[in-house]
């Protein structure tokens, strides 16, 4: 199911108007939260607006030939430094696409063209890294037991289990993606040195991470695993920063 976390935040499908594309930069965000930038390399991205495409199409399993995603879905690309770059969802609304993996950190531009009439060219600004957490509905972190399991007020994490919590914008990584490439290995986040996990204002110990990198087979999508430390609280607030990054605050983790 967590595989599929692509295809979600579908919004506002409908018709293109046929006048061209109109968003700002401004309207471009972190697609798992919705924040505003900076982004970091290899994040899922969202761009609202409209005209945007001519209607509604979510990558399928047909798109991605010899492990590569598309670069064009439903006549639309999307160009970063005018390179197009990897994408997801489109509607006349929302497009979700990933951040070249390759970019360096520093301002970018940025364009959508749909039916060969291109956008406003804008600009965003790049970091290292930026992490960002998915949420359930609840408030809680996306989360799962080691056994894959998904973590709910119900069904809690435990001091000494072992969690697997679910981000984007962590950055590049060793080995790091091709543009277009969905990872088939794990690959751990260059950033490492600098990554900070608190639970309930508490810093999880860099011997409990064990693991901090791209999470094999979905692409833009990154996976922290942790064994959750003796004295967390319940319902901890979990806090993720890396490279000086501003961590997501508000979401809470499953633990009793």
């Amino acid at each position: 199911m967590l595989r599929c976390w692509l295809a979600l935040a579908v919004l506002c499908g409908g018709t293109a108007s046929g006048a061209g594309p109109t968003y700002s930069a401004a309207s471009i965000v972190n697609a798992s939260n919705y924040s505003a930038g900076p982004f970091a390399p290899n994040s899922v991205i969202s761009i609202f607006g409209s005209g945007l495409a001519r209607s509604t199409y979510a990558l399928a399993a047909s798109d991605i030939v010899a492990g590569q995603m598309p670069n064009e879905l439903n006549y639309v690309r999307v160009y970063v430094q005018d390179q197009p770059v990897a994408l997801l969802f489109v509607s006349d609304r929302q497009i979700n696409f990933i951040m070249s993996s390759v970019q360096n950190p520093g301002p970018v531009r940025v364009r959508v063209v749909t039916e060969g009439v291109s956008g406003p060219e804008v600009v965003v600004t790049l970091a290292d890294a930026a992490p960002a957490l998915f949420a359930l509905d609840s408030g809680y972190a996306i989360a799962t037991s080691a056994d894959g399991k998904v973590l709910t007020a119900d069904s809690p994490a435990h001091a000494g289990d072992t969690i697997v919590v679910y981000a984007t914008g962590l950055g590049r990584t060793s080995p790091n993606p091709a543009v277009y490439e969905i990872p088939a290995s794990l690959a751990w986040i260059v950033a490492l040195p600098t990554l900070k996990v608190t639970l309930g204002g508490k810093a999880v110990d860099s011997g409990s991470i064990k693991y901090a990198g791209l999470t094999p087979g979905s692409a833009g999508l990154y996976q922290i695993n942790l064994v959750v430390p003796d004295g967390t609280g319940d319902d901890p607030e979990i806090l993720v920063s890396a490279a000086g990054s501003a961590p997501q605050t508000g979401l809470k983790l499953a633990v009793r």
